[in-house]
């Protein structure tokens, strides 16, 4: 059977929190495109505008190529944590459950497009549909400017400068995590712009459509 992971659009034009959506994360052994691959991923739904935290998911993957060291500096994963892993193929029939027909929220989320998309094609599945990228309606709502680089904040900045906790930074589903908790804080903002009184009809799909046209 073929998986298509992408949210359908019976709730995309009503209110945001009508639609469902999955926040993912995931870990990497380096972020060479060519010949680096998933070493973990966590995953956490957001339903009626709730993370449900109680239908989490995280798993280790037994990686295709060696871990850099760089890579083991930021998510401190050894090949000895790794050697007994699940291999990436049972992990991919899990993740491409979880998407299916939900709206993928992402921090970065090129790099979730560009490590799932080879995963998930070992499940049958494709990575198509609905993304939100966290750090591009950070600079749509005018929080890049506090990044060093002047691109974009990093996960952790953001959720701090929204007041939120950072959940277990590199880790995969501590950061899925965040990212959700960055997505609702957000989205509620975007909701309710400076200055004005009341809150306005945000949909997913304008958020969406906000996510693309900030997005590198």
């Amino acid at each position: 059977m073929r998986w298509r992971v992408a949210a359908g659009g019976r709730h995309l034009r009503a209110d945001w929190r009508q639609a469902e959506y999955c926040a993912i994360d995931v870990e990497t052994t380096g972020l060479d495109l060519g010949t680096d691959s998933v070493v973990s991923v966590g995953s956490v739904p957001i339903r009626d505008g709730r993370v449900i935290y109680r239908e989490h998911y995280y798993s280790l993957i037994r990686p295709a190529s060696p871990v850099s060291v760089a890579a083991m500096r930021v998510h401190y994963l050894r090949p000895a944590d790794l050697a007994h892993a699940p291999a990436a193929g049972e992990v991919a029939q899990q993740v491409a459950h979880r998407l299916a027909g939900r709206i993928v929220v992402a921090h970065a989320a090129w790099i979730e497009r560009a490590f799932l998309t080879p995963l998930l094609r070992q499940a049958g599945a494709r990575f198509a549909g609905q993304v939100i990228d966290t750090a591009a309606l950070a600079r749509a709502l005018g929080y890049a400017a506090a990044s060093r680089d002047g691109r974009e904040p990093s996960l952790e900045l953001l959720a701090r400068q929204l007041s939120l906790p950072v959940y277990a930074p590199h880790h995969a589903l501590g950061d899925a995590v965040t990212t959700a908790a960055v997505f609702l804080a957000m989205a509620a903002r975007a909701a309710q712009p400076a200055g004005q009184a009341g809150p306005r009809p945000v949909s997913a799909r304008s958020l969406i459509a906000l996510s693309d046209r900030h997005a590198y």
